[in-house]
């Protein structure tokens, strides 16, 4: 019943970290590593799109956070765009 209490507290505990890996960390903890991986795929992006030797450049791997096991990601199938497709999308982006 106490153990139960104690885990139902708000806040860090000795106790709750030892029990449950997953309350390592906090709040703050978790959105930083969010924005992280957001700003790491970002330049990813960005250099993949800008770069003509980034073909063999790997996607970057998220932080990993504490009680998590690796998830196993099917890796998307390249699709690019037809020239024709290019033209369009432009074309409309100019009619604006």
């Amino acid at each position: 019943m106490l153990i139960s209490a104690l885990m139902t507290k708000p806040g860090r505990s000795a106790l709750l970290a030892d029990m449950d890996e997953t309350t390592q960390w906090g709040t703050a903890e978790h959105l930083l590593a969010r924005v992280s991986d957001a700003l790491e795929l970002s330049n990813f992006l960005f250099i993949k799109a800008n770069s003509e030797d980034a073909a063999d450049l790997p996607i970057p791997d998220p932080l990993p956070r504490p009680g998590s096991t690796e998830p196993e990601l099917p890796t998307p199938e390249a699709h690019f765009a037809e020239g024709a497709e290019v033209a369009d999308f432009f074309s409309r982006m100019n009619s604006l």
